[in-house]
C-alpha cells in the first residue's frame, strides 16, 4: 500500500504543477475590438427530437444583437416530436427572415446524424459566403451579446476555431455531484492552455459552442474529413489544428446548456455513450484508463482508511494518502466555485470518479454487445460504420 500510494502521491504533483494548471478555471473568453465591419456569420444547429429544448434554445440565437449579418440554419436531423415544425413557429414569433429551417435526410454509411446535418448547414450557408460559421447544439442556449463576443475574440486573436464549453445545468443533486467533476476531467485530459498553444499537438474543443472560421474549415476539409466521429468536437479542433489553424477553448459565462440530466441514469447514459469511443475502442487503453483511475483518485482515501486501521498503524501510507486526497480536493474547488457548488463537494470526488469508472466500464460492455454509443434512437458501432436505428434506446 505505502508504494501504490507513493505513486499515487507523485502522479498528484505532476497533475498540480505539469498538466498545464488544467484546475484553474480562469480562461475566458477574452476581451476583443469591435471590427470596422462585423463579418457575416452562419449559424448552423442541428437537431434531432430537440422540441423540448428549442423554446430555451433556439430564440436565444434568433434575438443576437449581433452587429453584423448573420443567418440561422436549423438542420432537422429525422425528428419525430415536431421539432421542425416547432422551429418554423418559433422564427416567426422572434425574426423569422433570418431562419432556414431543412432536412437532409437520413445520414449515408460512414456519417454520424450529427455531422450529416452540419455538412448540409454548412453548404446551405456558403450561399451567403459567411466568414465565420457558429455551430451549436439544440440545447445550447446564448445571451444576447455571445455571438458578438465570439467574432470580436476570433478577429483580434487572429483565431481559426473558437470554442466554449457551455455551463451545464446544475439543480439535481446527481448533477450536482457528476456534472462539474465531468469539466475537471475533460479540462485534466485537454487543458485549456495547451490547447490554444500553436506548439502543442493538445486539440480540443466543447461541441456546444464552436466559431469557426470559414476558410480554416475549407482548408481541413470538415465536416467530411471527421465524418464518422462520434466525439466531434475533439475532432474537429484536431482537424482545425493540423492544418495549421489557431484554436482556443475556455468556459463560457454567457452561454449555457439548458438540457436537464435529473437522475443518475440520464448521466450515466450521457457519459457511457461515448466513453470506450474516446480510448478508439481499444481495450488495452480500457485496462490502462481504470487503473490509472484507481491509482490516481481511489488509492488516496482507501490508503489513509488503510493506514490508520493498520496493526500498527502504517503514518507513511497515510500520509501519502492525505497527501493526494488534499491535492485532488483542492483542484476541484475552482470548478466548484464555477459552478457556484458548495466546496463540502470536494472532498467526494473520489466516489464520482468510482462512478465515471463504473461508466467506462459500462461503455466498453454496451460496444462489445453491438450497442454501441447510441444517441436519439441511432447506434454507432464503431468507427466509420453506418448507423443502426434503435428504437428500443429512444
Amino acid at each position: 500500500m505505502v508504494w501504490i500510494a507513493v505513486v499515487s502521491a507523485a502522479a498528484w504533483g505532476w497533475l498540480l504543477l505539469g498538466q498545464g494548471f488544467f484546475w484553474r478555471t480562469d480562461v475566458r473568453l477574452p476581451p476583443g475590438r469591435a471590427p470596422h465591419v462585423w463579418p457575416p456569420v452562419a449559424v448552423v444547429v442541428p437537431a434531432r427530437d430537440e422540441a423540448g429544448m428549442l423554446p430555451l434554445s433556439l430564440p436565444s440565437l434568433l434575438t443576437q444583437d449581433y452587429p453584423g449579418p448573420f443567418e440561422v440554419f436549423l438542420v432537422d436531423d429525422g425528428s419525430t416530436d415536431g421539432t421542425g415544425a416547432l422551429a418554423r413557429e418559433l422564427g416567426e414569433r422572434y425574426g423569422g427572415p433570418r431562419l432556414t429551417v431543412t432536412s437532409p435526410g437520413e445520414p449515408p454509411d460512414g456519417w454520424t446524424g450529427k455531422l450529416w446535418a452540419v455538412r448540409h448547414g454548412m453548404r446551405l450557408a456558403r450561399g451567403g459566403a459567411p466568414r465565420y460559421l457558429l455551430l451549436t447544439d439544440a440545447d445550447i442556449a446564448h445571451e444576447p451579446g455571445s455571438l458578438r463576443e465570439l467574432v470580436a475574440a476570433a478577429e483580434t486573436g487572429g483565431h481559426d476555431l473558437v470554442s466554449l464549453m457551455a455551463r451545464l445545468r446544475v439543480a439535481s443533486a446527481w448533477e450536482r455531484l457528476v456534472v462539474p467533476a465531468f469539466v475537471y476531467f475533460f479540462a485534466q485530459l485537454y487543458p485549456f492552455r495547451r490547447v490554444r498553444r500553436s506548439g502543442s499537438r493538445t486539440a480540443a474543443a466543447a461541441g456546444g459552442c464552436v466559431l469557426l472560421r470559414s476558410a480554416a474549415a475549407e482548408r481541413a476539409g470538415v465536416p467530411e474529413v471527421i465524418r464518422h466521429a462520434v466525439i466531434d468536437d475533439v475532432s474537429l479542433a484536431r482537424a482545425v489544428k493540423s492544418t495549421g489553424g489557431r484554436i482556443w477553448l475556455g468556459l463560457a459565462d454567457r452561454v449555457h446548456s439548458v438540457r436537464p440530466y435529473p437522475r443518475l441514469g440520464d448521466l450515466w447514459r450521457m457519459v457511457a455513450r461515448s466513453a470506450y469511443c474516446q480510448l478508439r475502442y481499444q481495450p488495452l487503453l480500457l485496462v490502462g484508463t481504470v487503473a490509472g483511475l484507481v491509482v490516481v483518485y481511489l488509492v488516496p482515501p482507501m490508503a489513509v482508511v488503510a493506514g490508520l486501521w493498520a496493526r500498527p498503524p502504517s503514518v507513511a501510507a497515510a500520509l501519502l494518502g492525505a497527501f493526494g486526497w488534499l491535492v485532488m480536493t483542492v483542484t476541484y474547488v475552482p470548478v466548484l466555485r464555477y459552478y457556484r457548488q458548495s466546496l463540502w463537494l470536494a472532498p467526494t470526488l473520489p466516489f464520482t470518479a468510482l462512478l465515471y469508472l463504473l461508466m467506462t466500464v459500462d461503455s466498453a460492455v454496451r460496444h462489445h454487445r453491438g450497442r454501441g454509443a447510441v444517441w436519439k434512437g441511432r447506434t454507432y458501432a464503431g468507427p466509420g460504420r453506418a448507423p443502426r436505428v434503435a428504437p428500443e434506446e429512444r
